[in-house]
């Protein structure tokens, strides 16, 4: 079987701009390969979610959500890895393996079929694939779904509150 394919693009290089703010981390870098800390277990990783802060959002923030995406999975619609819904707005950094949540927040089903943090597990083999952590500022205190709601409906409402989002896209690959 083969998985050559074009390259998806980057999610939100097809959706309304928004200014940009600024994301830091200790644990991951822009175009650099994660550590197998923060792959899945199911590739030898330890399924931890890296740390993240995050600062020049807009004055009007009221929340966060942060997001996990990748774009490179050969599935037609990428794979979600994390939906972190409703940070309150005096949350601006979460630590590695970030467990409790602060109050108030939560994730919903990851593509895994979980409510937390799914590390990276491309096909063996497969190019690297690109992990889109994104902090999006929102302008209300919390969006209104359910821990039972779907990433793309989270995406679907994060449409019309999204004042601003910094990201951050480090690689992983599973050589064959």
């Amino acid at each position: 079987m083969s998985l050559d394919r074009a390259l998806a693009p980057d999610p939100f290089d097809v959706l309304p701009p928004v200014p940009a703010f600024t994301v830091t981390s200790t644990d991951v870098t822009d175009g650099q390969p994660l550590d197998e800390l923060f792959a899945h277990t199911s590739v030898g990783g330890k399924n931890l979610s890296p740390q993240l802060s995050w600062s020049g959002f807009p004055a009007e923030t009221r929340g966060f959500v942060v997001t996990c995406f990748d774009p490179d999975a050969p599935t037609g619609s990428g794979f979600w890895h994390w939906v972190l819904v409703n940070l309150p707005v005096s949350v601006t950094s979460l630590e590695r393996g970030v467990d409790p949540l602060p109050e108030g927040a939560f994730c919903v089903r990851n593509d895994y079929g979980e409510r937390n943090y799914g590390g990276s597990a491309p096909p063996p083999g497969d190019r690297p694939h690109r992990y889109v952590f994104a902090v999006h500022a929102i302008d209300v205190d919390r969006l209104e779904v359910t821990p039972d709601a779907s990433p793309a409906y989270v995406g679907f409402n994060l449409a019309f509150h999204t004042l601003a989002r910094a990201t951050v896209r480090p690689t992983f690959q599973v050589r064959g």
